[in-house]
């Protein structure tokens, strides 16, 4: 599921971000999963990340043409978590699981200046879909 920079541009944002993050299941068979279908980037850089490295760690960076962040977590949240409430975003022709606005304000509660930024814009969107 897209968390991160690209759920907040698939949410109407407008800011440049480095990389994609993916809060996925950290089930051992799901990061196989997700490895294959990481395989398709040129140099098949996810092909190092071993099953149970989402698990094991904060975040999974698989640095290939585009960087992927791979995380089990997201600010104490987990995929299950997040997948309540998501919601899905046509990229092309291909159906994504996008973080909702709510979640994603939960994920970006840190101290970063852009995560703050993020949120404010966040609360604009749910905002705006009460009215």
């Amino acid at each position: 599921m897209l968390v991160g920079g690209f759920a907040v541009i698939a949410h109407g944002g407008s800011r440049f971000t480095k990389d994609i993050d993916f809060l996925v299941d950290d089930a051992p068979e799901n990061v196989a999963r997700v490895k294959r279908a990481l395989s398709v980037l040129a140099d098949n850089a996810a092909a190092e990340v071993d099953d149970d490295d989402v698990r094991t760690h904060v975040v999974v960076r698989v640095a290939d043409e585009i960087v992927v962040d791979l995380m089990g977590r997201a600010c104490g949240l987990s995929y299950a978590d997040v997948a309540a409430d998501a919601e899905t975003r046509m990229i092309g022709d291909v159906p994504v699981p996008v973080a909702s606005p709510a979640a994603l304000i939960r994920t970006k509660n840190t101290v970063r200046p852009q995560d703050a930024i993020d949120r404010g814009f966040l609360e604009r969107v749910i905002h705006d879909r009460r009215r």
